[in-house]
């Protein structure tokens, strides 16, 4: 028998360093050519791994959530013959560096476990059930230890990822094995500590429920979190609202719908809102624009690549419609249609997910009356689309019923000044309420 070593995959791009979403196997599980043993990330992209070979899993590099460096053993596979692992010169036996199926290898020292998942740190903390501190006092249960700081646990990467499912914090488990390794057995012990007295009374004669979890923020949800800080960080946003009165468009969209509907596929609001866009950037191109603030230019785009925020499981994604502006509606709405399925569905390439100038977002009818949309960096400018709904509107000194949605729009003011901002969202409401103009070149 031999170990059949899988690294971390170069996916390209320069990219260094690459996110392990999750684990589709575990330590012992029998694997076969091409099942999927992995997914991983690079920027928004997720990458499943296959298996060259079929084999019996013997250890996992890392856990959920962790950052590998491209090259990194990410899954070790004991299988028939030799394998693909070498030796290393002066090493006993090659236990110091697979850990077996049955059992983890014992560490000699602390300082020789190769880290296996990101530092204890970078886990979230799980807060002790209730009743624990009482449960200390039973004798026949391990101490809770406090490690130094910066001190790692020892654990093999199975137990790691089992104390991370249950939202066990190493740090402060008792480790039994050489070395003062963790084993599944102190897991169970601390556990079953934290248990005891779970079922307490809470003052009110309610009985406590544990309704507190931690949850790490890893894959689609952690690329979502640095980019909106990012944003956030760097953009000085500024926001313009305003209403517009879409019941003409919303006219026309039915009575083209009717008409061609079956044939060329239903119109949604959208594919006219992006036509919209397109003809108002012909008078305002610096909202086509990607500002790089590390090197202090502006690039403006002829070419209209537009993003369209995409609502998924994971999160939001932003698709990329490239070349709007060569597109009628029903290809607007065709490629719409079919990149959002793409994202949702996890088949979106990084091309498709990447490259954007503008960018439009919509909550469709949980649009609310006012967003403040976060701007898609490096982009300058997005446009918020809130619900359409009837409204009270004064028309001629009486009182009519229309149907009204707001645009709430977001700019970056380094580079966007708020009368420009103004005079582009006042040019996209004149195109929606006489939309007859969307066609007029």
């Amino acid at each position: 028998m031999g170990i059949h070593v899988i690294k971390m995959p170069d996916i390209g791009e320069g990219i260094a360093e690459v996110e392990l979403v999750m684990w589709h196997v575990k330590v012992g599980d029998a694997v076969t050519e091409d099942m999927i043993l992995a997914d991983v990330m690079t920027d928004k992209a997720t990458i499943e791994i296959p298996s060259p070979v079929h084999g019996t899993v013997a250890m996992l590099g890392g856990a959920a959530g962790q950052v590998m460096a491209v090259g990194a053993d990410l899954i070790h596979i004991e299988v028939e013959g030799a394998g693909n692992l070498k030796p290393q010169s002066g090493a006993a036996a090659p236990a110091a560096q697979v850990a077996p199926v049955s059992a983890p290898a014992p560490v000699p020292a602390p300082q020789q476990q190769a880290p296996a998942v990101a530092p204890a740190a970078a886990k979230p903390a799980a807060l002790p059930a209730a009743g624990a501190p009482a449960a200390h006092a039973h004798a026949s249960a391990p101490a809770r230890v406090a490690r130094a700081a910066g001190e790692r646990p020892l654990a093999s990467p199975a137990v790691r990822k089992r104390a991370w499912d249950m939202g066990v914090e190493l740090q402060f488990v008792h480790g039994s094995g050489p070395a003062g390794r963790i084993l599944d057995t102190d897991l169970d012990a601390y556990v079953a500590r934290g248990t005891q007295g779970a079922t307490a009374t809470a003052p009110g004669g309610y009985r406590e429920i544990h309704t507190e979890q931690t949850i790490p923020l890893i894959g689609l949800r952690r690329k979502i979190a640095q980019k909106m800080q990012e944003a956030k960080r760097r953009i000085p946003h500024f926001s313009y609202v305003e209403e517009i009165d879409v019941t003409e468009l919303e006219s026309l969209r039915v009575r083209m719908n009717e008409q061609w509907g079956k044939e060329r596929g239903k119109l949604t609001v959208l594919p006219l809102l992006a036509r919209a866009l397109v003809v108002a950037l012909r008078q305002f191109p610096q909202m086509n624009a990607r500002f790089d603030d590390d090197a202090g230019f502006v690039t403006q785009y002829g070419a209209v690549h537009l993003g369209v925020a995409t609502q998924t499981d994971s999160g939001l994604l932003v698709s990329v419609m490239r070349h709007a502006e060569a597109r009628d509606l029903w290809s607007c709405a065709a490629e719409i249609g079919r990149l959002a399925d793409a994202a949702r569905t996890g088949k979106a390439t990084r091309e498709e997910l990447s490259g954007s100038t503008i960018t439009i977002t919509s909550l469709g009818a949980l649009g609310g009356i006012v967003t403040t949309p976060v701007i898609n960096h490096p982009e300058v400018a997005i446009i918020g689309v809130n619900k359409i709904a009837e409204r009270p509107v004064v028309r001629n000194g009486g009182l009519v019923i229309r149907k009204m949605m707001n645009l709430s729009s977001s700019f970056d003011h380094r580079v966007i000044d708020g009368m420009h901002a103004a005079q582009f969202v006042q040019a996209i409401r004149a195109l929606l309420e006489c939309p007859a103009m969307l066609f007029v070149e």
